[in-house]
Protein backbone atom coordinates (compact mmCIF):
# COMPACT_ATOMS: atom_id res chain seq x y z
CA UNK A 1 0.00 0.00 0.00
CA UNK A 2 1.92 2.63 -1.14
CA UNK A 3 0.77 5.91 0.44
CA UNK A 4 0.10 4.69 4.17
CA UNK A 5 2.94 1.79 4.30
CA UNK A 6 5.57 2.99 1.82
CA UNK A 7 6.15 -0.53 1.18
CA UNK A 8 8.96 0.37 -1.07
CA UNK A 9 10.84 -2.14 -1.35
CA UNK A 10 12.18 -1.10 -4.53
CA UNK A 11 15.65 -3.33 -4.76
CA UNK A 12 16.86 -6.44 -3.89
CA UNK A 13 19.04 -4.85 -1.57
CA UNK A 14 16.49 -3.69 0.70
CA UNK A 15 14.85 -7.49 0.58
CA UNK A 16 17.91 -8.41 1.36
CA UNK A 17 18.95 -5.94 4.00
CA UNK A 18 15.37 -6.99 6.11
CA UNK A 19 15.88 -10.76 5.57
CA UNK A 20 19.32 -10.47 7.49
CA UNK A 21 17.44 -8.33 10.14
CA UNK A 22 14.63 -10.68 11.25
CA UNK A 23 17.08 -13.67 10.41
CA UNK A 24 19.70 -12.37 12.41
CA UNK A 25 18.82 -9.88 14.95
CA UNK A 26 21.57 -8.32 16.93
CA UNK A 27 19.37 -5.73 18.99
CA UNK A 28 17.65 -6.16 22.30
CA UNK A 29 13.93 -4.94 22.89
CA UNK A 30 13.44 -2.33 25.12
CA UNK A 31 13.98 -3.27 29.13
CA UNK A 32 9.86 -4.05 30.45
CA UNK A 33 8.57 -1.65 33.48
CA UNK A 34 5.78 -4.49 34.94
CA UNK A 35 6.37 -6.70 37.87
CA UNK A 36 5.72 -9.41 35.49
CA UNK A 37 8.55 -11.88 34.74
CA UNK A 38 7.55 -13.11 30.68
CA UNK A 39 7.07 -16.53 29.25
CA UNK A 40 6.43 -16.70 25.65
CA UNK A 41 5.86 -19.65 23.30
CA UNK A 42 5.10 -20.01 19.52
CA UNK A 43 1.60 -22.40 18.29
CA UNK A 44 0.46 -23.22 15.04
CA UNK A 45 -3.28 -23.30 14.58
CA UNK A 46 -5.17 -24.97 11.16
CA UNK A 47 -8.05 -23.61 10.21
CA UNK A 48 -9.96 -26.69 8.80
CA UNK A 49 -13.29 -24.46 7.57
CA UNK A 50 -10.88 -22.24 5.97
CA UNK A 51 -8.32 -22.99 2.55
CA UNK A 52 -5.51 -21.00 2.17
CA UNK A 53 -5.96 -18.77 -0.67
CA UNK A 54 -2.16 -18.54 -1.17
CA UNK A 55 -1.97 -22.44 -1.43
CA UNK A 56 -2.82 -23.42 -4.86
CA UNK A 57 -3.55 -26.33 -3.66
CA UNK A 58 -6.78 -25.59 -1.54
CA UNK A 59 -5.35 -27.03 1.71
CA UNK A 60 -6.67 -25.81 4.88
CA UNK A 61 -5.16 -22.06 6.18
CA UNK A 62 -2.34 -22.61 8.90
CA UNK A 63 -2.05 -19.43 11.17
CA UNK A 64 1.41 -18.88 13.22
CA UNK A 65 1.01 -17.27 16.94
CA UNK A 66 3.45 -16.39 19.55
CA UNK A 67 2.18 -15.41 23.34
CA UNK A 68 4.27 -13.60 25.24
CA UNK A 69 2.52 -13.32 29.00
CA UNK A 70 3.44 -13.37 32.84
CA UNK A 71 5.06 -16.11 34.26
CA UNK A 72 2.94 -18.68 35.40
CA UNK A 73 2.20 -20.04 39.25
CA UNK A 74 -0.27 -16.74 39.73
CA UNK A 75 -2.65 -19.34 41.11
CA UNK A 76 -6.03 -18.32 40.37
CA UNK A 77 -5.01 -14.65 38.78
CA UNK A 78 -5.98 -14.27 35.06
CA UNK A 79 -5.05 -11.29 32.40
CA UNK A 80 -6.81 -9.85 29.24
CA UNK A 81 -5.83 -11.17 26.09
CA UNK A 82 -4.41 -8.90 23.43
CA UNK A 83 -4.23 -9.90 20.13
CA UNK A 84 -1.57 -8.48 17.30
CA UNK A 85 -1.85 -8.21 13.58
CA UNK A 86 1.66 -7.05 11.73
CA UNK A 87 2.07 -4.52 9.07
CA UNK A 88 1.60 -5.26 5.75
CA UNK A 89 5.34 -7.07 5.21
CA UNK A 90 6.26 -7.53 8.95
CA UNK A 91 6.38 -10.59 10.99
CA UNK A 92 4.63 -11.54 13.97
CA UNK A 93 8.01 -10.36 16.48
CA UNK A 94 7.82 -6.96 14.54
CA UNK A 95 6.43 -5.46 17.84
CA UNK A 96 8.33 -7.17 20.45
CA UNK A 97 9.28 -4.76 22.77
CA UNK A 98 5.84 -3.71 22.97
CA UNK A 99 4.28 -7.25 23.49
CA UNK A 100 6.80 -7.57 26.56
CA UNK A 101 5.86 -4.42 28.32
CA UNK A 102 2.17 -5.49 27.95
CA UNK A 103 2.95 -8.68 29.27
CA UNK A 104 5.10 -7.36 31.65
CA UNK A 105 1.90 -5.94 32.71
CA UNK A 106 -0.47 -8.54 33.27
CA UNK A 107 -1.63 -9.06 29.73
CA UNK A 108 -1.40 -12.09 27.71
CA UNK A 109 -0.59 -10.81 24.26
CA UNK A 110 -0.55 -13.18 21.23
CA UNK A 111 0.86 -12.15 17.72
CA UNK A 112 -0.76 -13.56 14.63
CA UNK A 113 2.12 -14.35 12.03
CA UNK A 114 -0.21 -14.13 8.67
CA UNK A 115 1.38 -16.87 6.54
CA UNK A 116 1.99 -14.93 2.89
CA UNK A 117 1.63 -11.90 4.17
CA UNK A 118 4.23 -12.10 6.65
CA UNK A 119 7.75 -11.33 4.72
CA UNK A 120 8.15 -14.17 6.18
CA UNK A 121 6.44 -16.59 9.62
CA UNK A 122 7.74 -19.77 11.31
CA UNK A 123 5.34 -22.13 12.69
CA UNK A 124 5.86 -24.67 15.99
CA UNK A 125 7.37 -27.21 13.34
CA UNK A 126 10.07 -24.95 12.31
CA UNK A 127 8.05 -24.35 8.48
CA UNK A 128 8.67 -20.88 7.09
CA UNK A 129 6.68 -19.19 5.29
CA UNK A 130 7.64 -16.60 2.64
CA UNK A 131 5.67 -13.55 1.54
CA UNK A 132 3.64 -14.25 -1.55
CA UNK A 133 4.97 -12.98 -4.60
CA UNK A 134 1.69 -12.00 -5.72
CA UNK A 135 0.69 -10.55 -2.57
CA UNK A 136 3.57 -8.65 -2.57
CA UNK A 137 2.97 -7.04 -6.24
CA UNK A 138 -0.42 -6.05 -5.00
CA UNK A 139 1.06 -3.83 -2.17
CA UNK A 140 3.46 -1.96 -4.80
CA UNK A 141 0.79 -1.56 -7.31
CA UNK A 142 -2.16 0.04 -4.84
CA UNK A 143 -3.08 3.49 -4.83
CA UNK A 144 -5.88 5.09 -3.88
CA UNK A 145 -5.48 8.25 -5.90
CA UNK A 146 -5.57 6.53 -9.30
CA UNK A 147 -7.55 3.84 -9.04
CA UNK A 148 -9.89 3.65 -6.13
CA UNK A 149 -12.32 0.68 -7.33
CA UNK A 150 -8.83 -1.44 -7.46
CA UNK A 151 -8.15 -0.34 -3.99
CA UNK A 152 -11.20 -1.28 -2.64
CA UNK A 153 -10.86 -4.49 -4.09
CA UNK A 154 -7.67 -4.97 -2.75
CA UNK A 155 -8.55 -4.13 0.68
CA UNK A 156 -11.47 -6.46 0.81
CA UNK A 157 -9.13 -9.46 -0.77
CA UNK A 158 -6.52 -8.30 2.02
CA UNK A 159 -8.86 -7.85 4.67
CA UNK A 160 -10.69 -11.08 4.15
CA UNK A 161 -7.26 -13.14 4.87
CA UNK A 162 -6.17 -10.64 7.84
CA UNK A 163 -9.71 -10.50 9.72
CA UNK A 164 -10.40 -14.38 8.90
CA UNK A 165 -6.86 -14.83 10.95
CA UNK A 166 -7.89 -13.11 13.80
CA UNK A 167 -11.28 -14.04 14.04
CA UNK A 168 -9.82 -17.51 13.62
CA UNK A 169 -7.33 -16.95 16.54
CA UNK A 170 -9.43 -15.59 18.77
CA UNK A 171 -12.40 -18.08 18.77
CA UNK A 172 -9.27 -20.54 19.13
CA UNK A 173 -8.06 -19.15 22.40
CA UNK A 174 -11.39 -18.41 23.39
CA UNK A 175 -12.18 -22.39 23.22
CA UNK A 176 -8.79 -23.46 24.90
CA UNK A 177 -9.18 -21.46 28.14
CA UNK A 178 -12.81 -22.27 28.13
CA UNK A 179 -12.16 -26.06 28.20
CA UNK A 180 -9.39 -25.33 30.91
CA UNK A 181 -6.30 -26.36 28.45
CA UNK A 182 -3.89 -25.29 30.62
CA UNK A 183 -0.25 -23.38 29.64
CA UNK A 184 -0.91 -20.27 28.41
CA UNK A 185 -4.73 -20.51 28.26
CA UNK A 186 -5.09 -20.77 32.20
CA UNK A 187 -3.70 -17.30 32.04
CA UNK A 188 -6.47 -15.36 29.78
CA UNK A 189 -9.95 -13.71 30.69
CA UNK A 190 -11.91 -14.36 27.54
CA UNK A 191 -14.25 -11.57 28.52
CA UNK A 192 -11.80 -8.90 28.08
CA UNK A 193 -9.83 -8.77 24.66
CA UNK A 194 -8.29 -5.99 23.12
CA UNK A 195 -7.02 -6.00 19.09
CA UNK A 196 -4.25 -4.27 18.12
CA UNK A 197 -2.15 -3.84 14.62
CA UNK A 198 0.67 -2.20 13.27
CA UNK A 199 0.05 -0.24 9.12
CA UNK A 200 -2.16 -3.05 7.28
CA UNK A 201 -2.46 -5.07 10.51
CA UNK A 202 -4.10 -2.38 12.01
CA UNK A 203 -6.75 -1.94 9.67
CA UNK A 204 -7.64 -5.68 10.28
CA UNK A 205 -8.22 -4.92 13.94
CA UNK A 206 -10.30 -1.73 12.79
CA UNK A 207 -12.17 -4.05 11.10
CA UNK A 208 -12.79 -6.83 13.86
CA UNK A 209 -15.34 -4.93 16.46
CA UNK A 210 -17.32 -4.56 13.15
CA UNK A 211 -17.79 -8.38 12.67
CA UNK A 212 -18.11 -9.49 16.46
CA UNK A 213 -19.44 -7.92 19.97
CA UNK A 214 -16.24 -9.54 22.22
CA UNK A 215 -13.95 -7.17 22.00
CA UNK A 216 -13.56 -4.23 23.91
CA UNK A 217 -10.94 -1.84 22.13
CA UNK A 218 -8.69 -1.19 19.72
CA UNK A 219 -5.11 0.23 19.05
CA UNK A 220 -4.50 1.28 15.46
CA UNK A 221 -0.17 2.00 14.64
CA UNK A 222 -0.73 4.19 11.91
CA UNK A 223 -3.80 2.46 9.96
CA UNK A 224 -6.51 3.78 7.86
CA UNK A 225 -10.01 2.67 8.79
CA UNK A 226 -10.05 0.28 5.32
CA UNK A 227 -12.85 -1.95 6.44
CA UNK A 228 -15.46 0.93 6.43
CA UNK A 229 -15.06 1.86 2.88
CA UNK A 230 -18.28 0.30 1.58
CA UNK A 231 -18.24 1.45 -2.20
CA UNK A 232 -16.92 3.83 -5.16
CA UNK A 233 -18.41 6.55 -6.22
CA UNK A 234 -17.93 9.71 -8.74
CA UNK A 235 -13.99 8.54 -8.03
CA UNK A 236 -14.78 9.05 -4.40
CA UNK A 237 -15.13 6.31 -1.05
CA UNK A 238 -18.43 6.28 0.65
CA UNK A 239 -17.85 4.95 4.45
CA UNK A 240 -19.96 3.03 6.36
CA UNK A 241 -22.35 5.44 8.30
CA UNK A 242 -22.46 3.36 11.42
CA UNK A 243 -20.55 4.99 14.98
CA UNK A 244 -17.37 2.79 15.57
CA UNK A 245 -18.50 0.85 18.72
CA UNK A 246 -15.37 0.58 20.73
CA UNK A 247 -12.99 2.76 22.16
CA UNK A 248 -9.58 3.18 19.93
CA UNK A 249 -6.54 4.78 20.23
CA UNK A 250 -4.78 5.84 16.86
CA UNK A 251 -1.08 6.69 17.07
CA UNK A 252 0.45 8.31 14.11
CA UNK A 253 3.95 9.38 12.99
CA UNK A 254 5.49 11.83 10.26
CA UNK A 255 4.83 9.49 7.18
CA UNK A 256 0.78 10.06 7.56
CA UNK A 257 0.21 13.13 9.68
CA UNK A 258 0.81 15.48 7.50
CA UNK A 259 -1.40 13.25 4.88
CA UNK A 260 -4.62 12.67 6.32
CA UNK A 261 -6.28 15.39 4.55
CA UNK A 262 -4.88 14.27 1.46
CA UNK A 263 -4.94 10.45 0.82
CA UNK A 264 -8.30 9.31 0.33
CA UNK A 265 -7.92 5.83 2.28
CA UNK A 266 -7.35 7.99 5.45
CA UNK A 267 -10.37 10.27 5.30
CA UNK A 268 -11.87 8.62 7.90
CA UNK A 269 -9.34 8.96 10.35
CA UNK A 270 -8.83 12.99 9.26
CA UNK A 271 -12.97 13.04 9.59
CA UNK A 272 -12.31 11.93 12.89
CA UNK A 273 -9.72 14.51 14.08
CA UNK A 274 -11.62 17.17 13.11
CA UNK A 275 -14.96 15.76 14.82
CA UNK A 276 -13.71 13.64 17.58
CA UNK A 277 -16.08 11.44 18.73
CA UNK A 278 -15.99 10.18 22.46
CA UNK A 279 -14.09 7.10 22.03
CA UNK A 280 -11.21 8.06 19.73
CA UNK A 281 -8.76 9.39 20.21
CA UNK A 282 -5.31 10.16 18.70
CA UNK A 283 -1.72 10.27 19.17
CA UNK A 284 1.00 11.94 17.34
CA UNK A 285 4.51 10.90 17.46
CA UNK A 286 6.58 14.11 15.60
CA UNK A 287 9.81 13.22 14.26
CA UNK A 288 9.41 9.52 13.91
CA UNK A 289 8.85 7.47 11.02
CA UNK A 290 6.17 4.64 9.82
CA UNK A 291 8.66 2.07 11.09
CA UNK A 292 9.65 4.08 13.85
CA UNK A 293 6.05 2.54 15.24
CA UNK A 294 8.10 -1.41 15.19
CA UNK A 295 11.00 -2.70 16.65
CA UNK A 296 12.49 -2.28 13.09
CA UNK A 297 13.78 1.12 13.99
CA UNK A 298 15.75 -1.22 16.73
CA UNK A 299 16.86 -4.12 14.72
CA UNK A 300 18.15 -1.90 11.37
CA UNK A 301 18.00 2.00 11.54
CA UNK A 302 19.90 1.50 7.78
CA UNK A 303 16.59 -0.39 6.60
CA UNK A 304 14.22 1.94 7.99
CA UNK A 305 15.82 5.20 6.69
CA UNK A 306 15.60 3.44 3.34
CA UNK A 307 12.25 2.55 3.32
CA UNK A 308 11.31 6.13 4.88
CA UNK A 309 13.68 7.78 2.82
CA UNK A 310 14.87 9.78 5.56
CA UNK A 311 16.60 9.71 8.94
CA UNK A 312 13.89 9.88 11.81
CA UNK A 313 14.76 12.57 14.18
CA UNK A 314 13.13 11.10 16.92
CA UNK A 315 15.53 8.04 18.89
CA UNK A 316 13.58 5.11 18.28
CA UNK A 317 14.23 3.87 21.80
CA UNK A 318 12.16 6.82 22.68
CA UNK A 319 9.79 6.90 20.74
CA UNK A 320 8.83 3.27 21.31
CA UNK A 321 8.86 3.88 25.05
CA UNK A 322 6.34 6.86 24.20
CA UNK A 323 4.30 4.02 22.44
CA UNK A 324 4.63 1.23 25.32
CA UNK A 325 3.36 3.61 27.27
CA UNK A 326 0.08 4.82 25.53
CA UNK A 327 -0.59 1.80 24.55
CA UNK A 328 -0.31 0.60 28.13
CA UNK A 329 -2.07 3.52 29.99
CA UNK A 330 -5.22 2.65 26.87
CA UNK A 331 -5.79 -0.99 27.81
CA UNK A 332 -5.68 -0.05 31.27
CA UNK A 333 -8.36 1.99 30.93
CA UNK A 334 -10.62 -0.17 28.74
CA UNK A 335 -9.68 -3.48 29.83
CA UNK A 336 -8.73 -2.65 33.40
CA UNK A 337 -10.85 -0.26 34.34
CA UNK A 338 -7.61 2.00 35.15
CA UNK A 339 -8.55 5.90 35.80
CA UNK A 340 -5.36 7.79 34.34
CA UNK A 341 -7.21 11.17 33.26
CA UNK A 342 -4.92 10.83 29.99
CA UNK A 343 -6.32 12.88 26.49
CA UNK A 344 -3.73 11.22 23.41
CA UNK A 345 -5.63 13.68 21.12
CA UNK A 346 -3.44 15.90 19.31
Amino acid sequence: MRKFIRLGLASLLATGIILAALFFPTYRPLAVTGPYRIETTRQTYTDSRRSDPYSGSGTARRVNVVFWYPQSGVIGKTFPLIIFSHGGLGTETSNESLYRELASHGYVVCSIGHPSHALWTRGEDSLITFVNLGYFGELQREDAKTDKRQSLDYYRKWLAVRTGDINFVINTIKAQASEGAGGVFEQIDPTRIGVMGHSLGGAAALAIPRQRDDVDSVIALESPFLYDIVDVEDDRFIWLDVAYPVPVLNIYSDSSWPHLDEWPQYARNADLLDNPSFNTTSLYIAGAGHFSLTDLSLASPLLVRLLEGKSSSADPRATLQKINQACLEFFDRTLKNADFGTNFTK
